[in-house]
């Protein structure tokens, strides 16, 4: 991925509240079920920081993620990087409500170019792995009954 591509950008609409919607992008207990299971810790506040390990094809990345935006129910950015790999980048998740349901736009945004010899670093699969996340695992968690 590179500085002068254009963003990366999925929505997805859900039969739930935006504050059901916030909920499972910012509280780390819901994050664990649909996004990464190893998410050790994650606050939606300006500065907070995270990190936690993805391995792929025998490589780690550790992702390393900084909160640099939050409007409680409209929208948290964060910036993405991985440690020991060229490349930064800004992902926006923005919340409209749309009668009865949520519409949750994902924009991933690189600053600084990604290296192009690493599959995962590919354009393609950015765009592959936003759409498997809030196309797939988003949406089957939030259709969930919720007790």
């Amino acid at each position: 991925m590179k500085a002068n591509d254009t963003p990366v950008i999925v929505e997805q609409t859900f039969s739930a509240t935006i504050a059901t919607v916030w909920s499972a992008i910012t509280e780390v207990d819901q994050m664990r079920q649909w996004f990464f299971e190893n998410i050790p810790a994650f606050k939606p506040e300006v500065g907070f920081e995270t990190q936690f390990n993805v391995e792929s094809e025998g490589r780690n990345f550790l992702h390393l993620w900084q909160v640099t935006q939050v409007v409680p129910l409209k929208m948290i950015t964060c910036n993405w990087k991985y440690e020991g790999y060229a490349g930064d980048s800004f992902v926006a998740f923005e919340l409209f409500e749309e009668n009865d349901s949520t519409r949750l736009r994902v924009t991933h945004q690189v600053t600084q170019n990604f290296p192009d010899d690493i599959p995962e670093f590919l354009r393609e699969s950015c765009v592959a792995g936003w759409t498997f996340f809030i196309k797939e695992r988003l949406d089957a968690f939030l259709a969930r009954p919720r007790s």
